[in-house]
């Protein structure tokens, strides 16, 4: 095959469209649970019980990321694919609440691999310079996904049901998986890379980063300050994410009184801000550096001022205006993308690249462990408490989190 320039790119972008199917089959319950509720006669604590099961399986990321490291990334993320993609398209054909949490149990397992893959990809593909930008690059079809979901699932329910969602979700999986085994391999044997952009790449890493070869060492890793350095703040942001895919449209619906159209027309917009914050992130820590800010230091910056803009959530139950409330979910879903991008980068710029994914799992299954607290907490409390609480709670966690990143995180040479 003739040699192309920046296959690199052509790779990430591949890679942000299997993230936007990813977030795609998460999404779609969350948008479809007022409809699929009232038919099914699914109470909000039955609801918590089936977004959990999601977050439990999805805590399994440690041992994704690990087989990853081990297996690669081609054939490794190709089964994970697969299995997210049949496991969505079972959910158009069970009922009863107690089907849907066994199969969002079963999807959490295997969707939680995408974001070690994501990150071991960024590990090998790019020199340290463009991390935080092919990081960005690829969260972005994370917030394309959830962007997607509610007007896919209007359609659904206006033309078919509901189910159709899923059916359509699952299948775009499966026609991704094409072009990914076509296209993808490692930079040392990917038959269209040109050996400039090959040295290019190579050149630009860490030496200490790639020295490292065999099995990750988990003991080793959970006793190093970095990984709770980076683990801790995703256990405390998450949990913003995790409102704004899987509880929103019910707040909209509940409390805002939205029907399925303005849903359609409104639900979108906080995860289109999302995108911008994924740019936004890569954009801070580029700024700093070129004034000579260090990496690590260029990244809490960035942590750091999403979680000042994230204080808006706090606003979000207080407000009369419904379009106010979406106009301060929107800042939320910018700041959360802001701040998640840069800490997830942090996994390639503190690990080597053999222990890259299961770093990023076990900061993932943090993360997803957070929002597992929270949703059974909001799910159990909602109806005696409303959510203004929660909005509260949500626009304060990132300042913790921003004070453990300064305090655990050591710069590197």
């Amino acid at each position: 095959m003739s040699k192309f320039r920046h296959i690199r790119w052509t790779i990430i972008g591949l890679f942000a469209m299997a993230m936007t199917i990813n977030y795609l089959t998460r999404s779609v319950l969350g948008v479809a649970a007022p409809t699929m509720m009232a038919e099914q006669g699914i109470t909000s604590e039955q609801y918590s019980w089936i977004t959990g099961a999601f977050q439990i399986g999805i805590m399994f990321q440690p041992v994704a990321g690990y087989l990853l490291d081990i297996t690669g990334i081609r054939y490794g993320f190709s089964f994970l694919v697969v299995a997210w993609s049949l496991i969505t398209m079972a959910h158009g054909l069970v009922s009863g609440w107690l089907g849907f949490m066994a199969l969002r149990g079963a999807l959490g397992v295997v969707e939680g691999g995408a974001q070690p893959a994501g990150m071991k990809l960024v590990s090998q593909w790019f020199p340290a310079r463009e991390r935080g930008t092919a990081g960005g690059l690829y969260q972005i079809g994370a917030s394309l996904g959830a962007v997607a979901a509610p007007p896919l699932v209007a359609w659904a329910v206006l033309n078919h049901s509901w189910r159709a969602a899923f059916f359509v979700a699952g299948g775009l999986g499966l026609f991704w998986l094409l072009l990914w085994l076509f296209w993808y391999q490692s930079p040392t044997r990917h038959r269209a890379i040109s050996g400039q952009e090959r040295d290019m790449i190579a050149d630009g890493q860490e030496t200490r980063l790639t020295r490292s070869f065999g099995r990750p060492k988990l003991r080793s890793m959970l006793g190093r300050r970095d990984m709770w350095g980076i683990a801790l703040p995703r256990f405390l942001a998450d949990p913003v994410w995790g409102m704004l895919s899987l509880w929103m449209p019910l707040y909209l619906v509940q409390v805002r009184h939205f029907d399925i159209q303005q849903i359609a027309l409104f639900a979108w917009l906080p995860f289109l801000a999302a995108d911008l914050g994924c740019l936004a992130g890569p954009a801070v820590v580029a700024w700093l550096q070129r004034r000579g800010v260090h990496l690590i230091d260029a990244r809490r910056w960035a942590f750091t001022l999403g979680a000042l803009l994230m204080g808006s959530m706090m606003f979000v139950g207080m407000v009369e205006s419904a379009m106010v409330a979406i106009a301060l979910l929107c800042v939320a879903g910018f700041a959360h993308q802001t701040l998640s991008v840069t800490i997830i980068t942090m996994a390639a710029d503190l690990f080597p690249q053999n222990e890259v994914g299961t770093a990023t799992g076990i900061a993932g299954m943090a993360a997803n462990l957070g929002v597992l607290i929270f949703t059974l907490l909001l799910g159990s409390l909602v109806d005696q408490v409303g959510y203004g609480p929660f909005f509260i709670l949500l626009g304060l966690l990132d300042f913790v989190g921003a004070a453990i990143l300064w305090t655990l995180v050591r710069k590197t040479a």
